[in-house]
């Protein structure tokens, strides 16, 4: 799965670390209906942390389509409630490389 996180760059992650950040996405989720501004900023860094440690930076001149786009760190509650889907940015039920 390819997977851009807005403002820097593309990271090519394998499908087995999905559940793991489907967790992260579930709590931001959870953080986000809750209004939790401290919770969300602290999740929202672990989520975009563990996709960088876990993929494999795709080179800037790469030009491989997106199959999520993760916002910038400094994103704020707002502009995350604007990139999100229903089930967040992760689906639990969505097969990997299917598009919606």
């Amino acid at each position: 799965m390819i997977v851009r996180i807005m403002g820097e760059g593309q990271v090519r992650l394998d499908d087995s670390h999905l559940p793991g950040l489907n967790a992260l996405d579930d709590e931001l989720l959870d953080e986000m209906e809750h209004g939790d501004e401290p919770g969300f900023r602290r999740t929202l860094a672990a989520l975009l942390d563990a996709v960088r440690s876990l993929g494999t930076p795709l080179p800037d001149d790469s030009l491989e389509p997106s199959e999520l786009i993760l916002p910038a760190p400094g994103a704020t509650l707002e502009e995350v409630r604007e990139l999100l889907g229903e089930d967040g940015f992760f689906p639990t039920d969505a097969a990997p490389g299917a598009s919606a």
